[in-house]
């Protein structure tokens, strides 16, 4: 008895001191940015557990990068109102999401890092507006980046499940977006307005780009280059002076589906080095050189149920035959076979094109077209050109396709 009234006192003894103890204070997780002298050192304030930095409304003006540097971290604005200004003129970007230890340790990684509601712009000598390397799980939602002089965003090996979702890019000298080294990428539901291109994906795969507004680019709207397994669809593509979108360098077994490409000045769709590729439901319209054009790189391609048209609305069209600005004419055109092999074009619509429906500008190989509809086309070819011409291909079939000359 006497023992164990001994130990019960020990333990009681015990218990009070540890119940007295002060706890370690865990290291802040919440940081507000307006109570520190500078952005910078509120990124510096987050421990390495990382956490939320809240910027208030307001102007910021930065001559040097920005840097965030640890893992499951968010930085969260107010909108547009908390606008960070990059005056830099050395093509320095304003914002850069990297590890610390990269030069030490090459396998060094950030998991999750974000970026939400801020509008970042920068100058023409200005770098990117927001720079990424080696992040994974990067999540950029609700970010107006304009005006900067490199790309408004450039991922550079964020391997792991990229997502840019509801943000604005624009007016930006290089891409809106420049994806390099990703993986299972999501951009949805963003703007891309006059940038020199919308978006160019990398050395990449399973890109996933949906629902999206590309708009009046200087140059292209979507560069995809050795990339394969993706789909783009649902996309508005309109007013390129280039091409509105481009397979090239290996790219294989993607799909380009129910998006509207619109006002091209010189094509639609460009399958330079493209294999296994589905192109269907789609509309063209008002694409000047071509709609679709297939290169002896490219071949085992699907093009169906797609509409190649102009600007006609029933019994007249809506723009002139011949205006004082390309932009202002109007125009379409069909399906450009440059020397390519193996591709079923069947289910298609062609209407008031001034071009043949299908055309080849070099021999081609195992060509099927079949099932298809065309009326009114080869207005600016003479008047005894055929508007589906396999001249010079072998082992191709034509059948079955309902040509009218009727408007």
């Amino acid at each position: 008895m006497k023992t164990t009234a001994i130990l019960c006192a020990t333990l009681a003894i015990a218990s009070f001191a540890f119940s007295q103890a002060t706890p370690p204070k865990p290291a802040t997780r919440t940081i507000d940015a307006s109570k520190f002298p500078s952005l910078q050192a509120a990124f510096d304030a987050l421990p390495e557990t990382g956490g939320i930095v809240l910027i208030a409304p307001g102007d910021y003006e930065i001559t040097e990068p920005l840097r965030v540097k640890t893992s499951e971290t968010r930085i969260v604005g107010s909108g547009a109102a908390t606008h960070i200004i990059n005056k830099n003129e050395e093509g320095k970007p304003a914002l850069i999401l990297e590890p610390a230890n990269l030069e030490t340790d090459k396998k060094a990684r950030l998991w999750r890092v974000q970026v939400a509601d801020v509008r970042i712009s920068g100058n023409e000598k200005s770098g990117d507006g927001i720079h990424a390397h080696f992040i994974q799980e990067i999540y950029l939602e609700g970010v107006s980046v304009d005006h900067n002089g490199g790309n408004g965003v450039n991922l550079v090996d964020c391997f792991e499940d990229p997502r840019i979702a509801d943000s604005i890019f624009t007016y930006n000298k290089l891409a809106g977006v420049n994806l390099f080294g990703c993986h299972d990428i999501v951009v949805n539901g963003n703007h891309f307005e006059e940038n020199q291109d919308a978006l160019w994906c990398v050395d990449s795969f399973n890109l996933c780009m949906n629902g999206n507004n590309i708009d009046d680019h200087l140059r292209h709207g979507v560069v995809i280059e050795n990339t394969y397994g993706s789909v783009l669809s649902g996309n508005m593509i309109e007013e390129c002076n280039g091409t509105a979108v481009i397979l090239d360098r290996d790219c294989y077994g993607i799909t380009l589906s129910a998006n509207v490409i619109a006002h091209h000045l010189e094509g639609g769709i460009d399958l330079r080095d493209a294999w296994g590729c589905a192109i269907s439901a789609n509309t063209f319209t008002i694409a000047h050189k071509f709609s679709i054009r297939a290169s002896k790189d490219s071949g085992r391609n699907t093009i169906s149920a797609n509409n190649f048209c102009n600007t006609h609305i029933g019994g007249l069209d809506k723009r002139p035959a011949v205006d004082k600005t390309p932009m202002g004419t109007d125009e379409g055109t069909g399906i450009l076979l440059s020397g390519t092999s193996d591709t079923v074009i069947s289910g298609n619509t062609f209407g008031g094109l001034s071009s043949a429906a299908v055309w080849t500008d070099s021999p081609c190989a195992r060509i099927l077209i079949s099932g298809n509809i065309a009326t009114d086309c080869g207005r600016k070819l003479p008047k005894d050109a055929s508007w589906i011409n396999l001249a010079g291909s072998t082992d191709s079939i034509e059948k079955d396709n309902l040509l009218s000359c009727k408007k």
